[in-house]
C-alpha cells in the first residue's frame, strides 16, 4: 500500500482507514501546537495530504467521509 506524509514527515498508509488520517491530523496540527491551532492550519495540512493522493484515493476517502458523516447526522 502507498503511504503519504504529513508536513513533519509522519507516514500515513493509504488503506482506506479514514480514522488513521484523522488521528494523524490531530497529532500533526492540534497536539503539536498545544491546542493552539486555527482553521487555516488544519485546512493547510488537509490540503497537503490530499495533494499527495491520486484520484482513486481521493474518491475512496471522500466516500468514507460522506458515509461516516451521514451516519453521524442520522444519529444526531
Amino acid at each position: 500500500m502507498r503511504t503519504i506524509k504529513t508536513t513533519s514527515g509522519e507516514s500515513i498508509t493509504l488503506d482506506g482507514d479514514l480514522l488513521a488520517i484523522m488521528e494523524a491530523l490531530f497529532r500533526e496540527v492540534t497536539a503539536r501546537r498545544g491546542l493552539e491551532r486555527s482553521f487555516e492550519d488544519m485546512v493547510q495540512e488537509i490540503t497537503y495530504l490530499i495533494d499527495q493522493m491520486d484520484d482513486n484515493e481521493r474518491r475512496t476517502y471522500l466516500a468514507e467521509s460522506l458515509f461516516l458523516n451521514t451516519v453521524k447526522y442520522e444519529n444526531d
